[in-house]
């Protein structure tokens, strides 16, 4: 046989087997193809499934639903809520007016005419006074006014005395020093804490502090120990003129 004709017959052999292995790969990537778009088919099923399921037990858990009886109220309405009220604020703003302490309360009147001028309220007993001098009852808080401008040491003894109530405490000392750093060595603070002190409805009692708490420069205070607050002292008023 010559060599062209065996050419010729070798072609037709060898197209049928490409052929063939063609068509062989078309169909696994078909049938892996058809599997993957089975398995994603499955997988959606099972999650709709899943979701039924769910729903199903959310409606036997909640049972039935039955729509409510119209009340004349609007559902979704844009209508703003009004604010609300700060009654907390409101309260310790009153509080603090009530409090405030004047500069110029008369209270040369109220003070006991002693060396140190202590000051108790009528319902005290004299003997308080001088318990608070012994040193009967344990400073439990401490206020040192020192260095202070009239505003700022007012702000602070009514501050210090709402804390001192509210902490129960029942024997404080307020330091208004001497005055020794004052222009005219004259204690500036002095009579004005004594003012603020006696306005105070906390305060029951005061004394000059011993030596050894102060002294002259500063004050024994006693306050209330909680429940009915007394009433403020009054400046008691002077006495009519008598026509000559």
């Amino acid at each position: 046989m010559s060599p062209a004709r065996k050419s010729s017959t070798n072609t037709p052999l060898s197209d049928f087997a490409d052929l063939k292995r063609a068509l062989k790969k078309a169909a696994k990537e078909a049938a892996a193809k058809l599997a993957q778009e089975q398995a994603e088919r499955a997988a959606r099923e099972a999650e709709q499934r899943a979701h039924e399921l769910e729903q199903e037990l959310f409606k036997h858990a909640v049972g039935p639903v039955y729509a409510m009886a119209p009340n004349g109220r609007a559902v979704g309405s844009s209508a703003t809520r009004p604010a609300p009220i700060p009654k907390l604020r409101q309260q310790d703003e009153a509080s603090v007016l009530r409090e405030s302490l004047s500069d110029e309360f008369d209270v040369e009147s109220l003070l006991e005419t002693d060396e140190s001028l202590s000051f108790r309220r009528p319902e005290v007993g004299q003997d308080v006074t001088r318990k608070l001098r012994r040193g009967v009852w344990a400073v439990q808080g401490h206020l040192d006014l020192h260095g202070l401008r009239t505003d700022e040491a007012r702000e602070r003894v009514g501050a210090f005395l709402r804390e001192a109530q509210t902490k129960g405490w029942r024997c404080v000392r307020v330091v208004h020093g001497k005055g020794l750093g004052s222009p005219g060595k004259l204690p500036v603070l002095k009579d004005k804490v004594r003012r603020w002190l006696v306005q105070s409805d906390r305060v029951l009692a005061f004394v000059q502090a011993r030596g050894d708490d102060g002294g002259a420069g500063a004050l024994v205070v006693l306050l209330n120990s909680g429940g009915k607050s007394p009433a403020p002292p009054k400046t008691p008023k002077p006495a009519p003129k008598v026509a000559k």
